[in-house]
């Protein structure tokens, strides 16, 4: 149902060496390895073949300005203990893409960037926050949007996370004395790379 290939801005025999490693049988990749030297924007075959069907994996969401809406951006593996993430991830299962009711020729016919949107958008649907002095604001505000979640600037009844770094801010005092979740930048960051809401108590503020 699926065909898979390694594509890199590294060179070829970067590509070829860690295909190699990933699938030593060549059962998944075959030899379709492709790199910046035969793959670049300005001849357009960055993504190989039709849009509605191609599905990007990548830690970089740069390189792909163009196909955003092909994209899952993945969270950037690290190999040494020392230099992981300061927050738990609940990531035990990432395959969101969970199979419905409808039949593989239904499937098979639907675009995969409308597919993507909806089930990003469930993501965070019925959290309302609040940005309490967060750096890149804008950008984390389009991001909550696409998991589905609503942006304000004013602290009411219906606001159900305060995002901030400082416990001193306004908003962060005011999440605490209402019984709001109050949790770090990296609480969006997690749930946006593990296409699921993650346990606020892992992302407190502070830690």
């Amino acid at each position: 149902m699926f065909e898979m290939c390694v594509y890199t801005m590294g060179n070829r025999s970067y590509a070829t060496n860690i295909a190699r490693i990933l699938d030593p049988g060549k059962i998944y990749f075959d030899s379709r390895v492709f790199s910046k030297e035969n793959c670049t924007q300005e001849n357009k075959k960055v993504v190989l073949g039709a849009e509605s069907a191609v599905i990007i994996l990548d830690d970089t969401e740069d390189v792909w300005e163009k196909h955003k809406e092909n994209l899952i951006l993945m969270d950037e593996y690290r190999y040494f203990s020392s230099s992981k993430r300061p927050f738990s991830l609940d990531n035990n299962s990432i395959s969101v893409l969970k199979r419905d009711e409808k039949s593989d020729d239904e499937l098979m016919g639907r675009d995969v960037r409308q597919v993507l949107k909806t089930v990003r958008g469930e993501v965070l649907k019925g959290c309302k926050i609040v940005f309490s002095r967060v750096k890149n604001n804008k950008k984390l505000w389009e991001v909550a949007g696409e998991l589905g979640a609503t942006c304000c600037k004013e602290l009411d009844s219906s606001v159900t996370h305060v995002i901030s770094t400082d416990m001193g801010t306004r908003g962060s005092r005011w999440a605490v004395k209402h019984g709001k979740f109050l949790v770090h930048p990296r609480w969006l960051e997690a749930a946006y790379s593990s296409w699921k809401r993650q346990p606020e108590d892992n992302f407190v503020v502070g830690c």
